[in-house]
């Protein structure tokens, strides 16, 4: 029994430092809804070794100035990147083709422009609050939109639809549009490129709106990084410069977690463009359908697909010749030129973007970079964003697709139908993954 102690000490004494050896990758790979109960301590490994991390960056172009305005001077080159990706290649033949992934909408008449004063001040009345569950800001800002029209619906049951994998992080604005559309009596559509005029000029004729914005974690979730966030408006006062939000991790009050002001939580206005700017001023307007002429016309020209990302390739090229150092005016602008056809240009607006430098989690929430860098024939670039988002949290259709549809442009089909059963066994709403794989399947596929 006594030769036995020293052996069990020594015996937990090694398990104990293997524990610690692998508790980083352990916690990194839980989810993150479960980390969130852990001490502090254990929180902090659930995270990527860096304190400011971002996606891989790239080697700045110098031709990335040419898509700006004249006068632009060449943006920086920064030197702390990887080896530049191989030269780039012509898609493959029979590669998949990828869809395009822009929002909708067809107005009764063709808008004319119209001046629509708005009033100094408007308040929404007859909207509920509703906390989120973990990771599901979407279905429960969805849920808070839905009760202004006098509807009753539970967070879980409309995530069981907007995101059936419960770890599925992100909820597109197209995919909450569609969502509004399957219920009786009321419409939405998803639009980008939005300001605060427009949110005013909705709001004050009854629509409400739901806003995808960049957030910063406040106080004690400062070290969880940043993230992407819905958010709806309910107020707005000229006089007073401010926006007021319904925000379901926070609450309606500038007191986290709680509802001590049912105002609302405030906004000032050039807070309210800084954030919003980072999801390309995304918003969901929803409507009753009689109210579809009126929401053509105050949403005006952005109502046709074309003349909305024209308009937002403008504002992009002029927002990154004022502050070239903003990647997400990079991003922006790439993902219009993506939207406008545009793919060799849109890969250098997203060098760009990654050259300053992105946050980690920024294709959690849009794709454009896949998207640009595949019709580039750049496929190893995908493969290498794909994969780096994907790890530790292997929790997005969208990188699982595009990572499928590179790796079949390289040639290797195995791990293309591998990778896009994934995405549509993770997402069995998302149809790009099926098509991709019944395309794949075909001759020559």
């Amino acid at each position: 029994m006594r030769r036995k102690k020293p052996l069990l000490i020594v015996g937990l004494l090694l398990a104990g430092i293997i524990a610690v050896g692998l508790a980083p990758s352990m916690l990194r790979r839980l989810p993150t809804r479960y980390a969130m109960r852990l001490p502090a301590p254990l929180q902090a490994l659930a995270l990527p070794a860096d304190t400011t991390p971002i996606l891989p960056t790239a080697v700045a172009p110098l031709a990335a100035a040419g898509l700006l305005a004249d006068g632009l001077p060449p943006p920086a080159v920064v030197t702390a990147a990887p080896p530049p990706s191989p030269t780039p290649q012509p898609p493959a033949a029979g590669a998949v083709a990828t869809p395009t992934i822009a929002p909708t909408m067809t107005p009764t008449v063709l808008p004319t422009p119209t001046p629509w004063p708005v009033p100094p001040a408007v308040r929404l009345s007859g909207v509920s609050h509703v906390f989120q569950e973990w990771n599901n800001c979407g279905p429960a800002t969805m849920v808070m939109a839905l009760t202004y029209f006098g509807r009753v619906h539970s967070q879980r049951d409309t995530a069981a639809i907007l995101r059936p994998n419960p770890e599925d992080r992100n909820v597109t604005p197209q995919e909450m549009a569609a969502f509004v559309n399957t219920q009786d009596g009321l419409r939405a559509t998803a639009r980008l490129n939005g300001d605060l005029d427009l949110l005013k000029r909705l709001m004050a004729n009854d629509i409400p709106v739901i806003i995808e914005i960049g957030f910063d974690p406040p106080g004690e979730y400062q070290w969880l990084g940043w993230y992407g966030h819905y958010l709806l408006p309910v107020a707005y006062d000229d006089a007073a410069g401010q926006i007021w939000v319904y925000d379901s991790w926070l609450g309606t009050s500038d007191v986290p977690q709680t509802n001590a002001d049912p105002n609302g939580r405030d906004l000032s206005y050039d807070d309210l463009d800084a954030y919003w700017a980072q999801f390309n001023r995304s918003y969901v307007a929803l409507y009753r359908p009689e109210q579809a002429e009126l929401v053509a016309q105050l949403i005006g020209e952005a109502t046709a697909d074309e003349a909305m990302w024209q308009a937002s390739l403008d504002r992009a090229q002029a927002e990154a010749q004022t502050d070239a150092g903003n990647p997400f005016y990079w991003f922006n602008l790439g993902t219009s030129y993506n939207a406008l056809g545009q793919y060799d240009k849109a890969a250098l607006a997203f060098d760009q973007a990654r050259a300053i430098g992105l946050p980690w989690r920024m294709l959690w929430y849009q794709f454009g970079p896949y998207e640009a860098y595949y019709h580039a024939g750049r496929y190893d670039d995908v493969v290498l964003l794909a994969e780096t988002t994907l790890q530790d949290r292997p929790y997005f259709e969208e990188s699982y697709y595009y990572l499928g549809l590179a790796q079949a442009a390289l040639g290797d089909q195995q791990a293309a139908r591998q990778n896009l059963e994934l995405a549509a066994a993770f997402n069995p709403n998302f149809a790009p993954a099926q098509e991709a794989l019944t395309e794949l399947a075909a001759p020559g596929g």
